[in-house]
């Protein structure tokens, strides 16, 4: 579950936006930058320990079943839902350091013999046997938003399986352009409301059959978290070439996401079966 979500960026290379591919995924890795922010993170979106244990239990998985989690992240999902629900399955990212990252926390769980993790392109990876649930938790721009991202996890489901979407949505209607802005889109549309979001699945066939939303305090967990690494990770390079940037980043960050994210965005993972 490797979200682009990152609340230092102001703009630029680095920013991620919704539904679109980034032009960096041709070399095959994360910015440095945004390793640098995420780090230390375990989980790469505002989804705390406690609601993916939740999510984990509210599925009612059997033992064995197959998981496929297509922008994987530090691995936190597929490894702790083996530890505790007994699945298989694979993980796909594109950082080289968060696939090390899962690989060792495997390892540390003791299920390595359960979940695998591959460096790779997420948005072009299809199972060569089906899975029980498909999931992008945070990265749908892997398929160009939400809609073409469950389309690309039908293609490794097997029939009546669940596939998993984390989606950010608008809790506030933006008033201006620049609260716009302040979330890191472009426009409006780059996102949608909870109903729209939710009628938006329905409208593409889907059921609803499940879902875990956050609430602010795991948007302050995941995106605080990222001011303590690029302040320490500073402290330690003042002359990287990136150090420029990464502390003007963190001069606007906080007041950036009080001001704007933590009001107006929410975040969920929806699970849904194909009518």
């Amino acid at each position: 579950m490797s979200g682009c979500w990152h609340g230092l960026s102001v703009g630029g290379e680095s920013q991620v936006q919704p539904g679109a591919g980034p032009v960096w995924m041709m070399g095959m890795d994360l910015p440095r930058e945004f390793v640098i922010r995420e780090r230390d993170h375990r989980i790469h979106d505002p989804f705390s320990e406690r609601k993916l244990s939740l999510l984990g239990r509210a599925l009612r998985m059997p033992a064995d079943a197959t998981l496929l989690d297509l922008a994987s992240g530090s691995g936190e999902m597929l490894c702790t839902w083996a530890r505790d629900h007994g699945i298989r399955g694979v993980g796909v990212d594109l950082s080289v350091d968060f696939v090390a990252a899962a690989t060792e926390r495997a390892r540390e769980l003791g299920v390595s013999d359960r979940v695998a993790f591959v460096h790779g392109d997420a948005s072009v990876h299809v199972t060569d046997e089906l899975v029980d649930v498909a999931s992008c938790l945070g990265a749908t721009w892997i398929g160009g938003g939400p809609l073409g991202t469950i389309d690309l996890l039908a293609r490794s489901l097997r029939a009546g399986g669940m596939v998993l979407i984390g989606e950010p949505f608008w809790i506030r209607e933006p008033e201006t352009d620049e609260v716009v802005r302040g979330c890191f889109a472009e426009q409006r549309s780059d996102f949608s409301t909870l109903p729209e979001l939710v009628a938006s699945f329905g409208g593409h066939g889907w059921d609803v059959v499940e879902m875990v939303l956050a609430d602010p305090d795991d948007w302050d967990r995941y995106v605080a978290a990222q001011w303590l690494s690029t302040r320490r990770w500073l402290d330690a390079n003042p002359d990287d070439e990136l150090a420029p940037q990464l502390r003007a980043e963190l001069d606007g960050a906080p007041l950036r996401h009080v001001t704007y994210t933590r009001q107006y965005l929410g975040w969920g993972v929806f699970a849904l079966m194909r009518r």
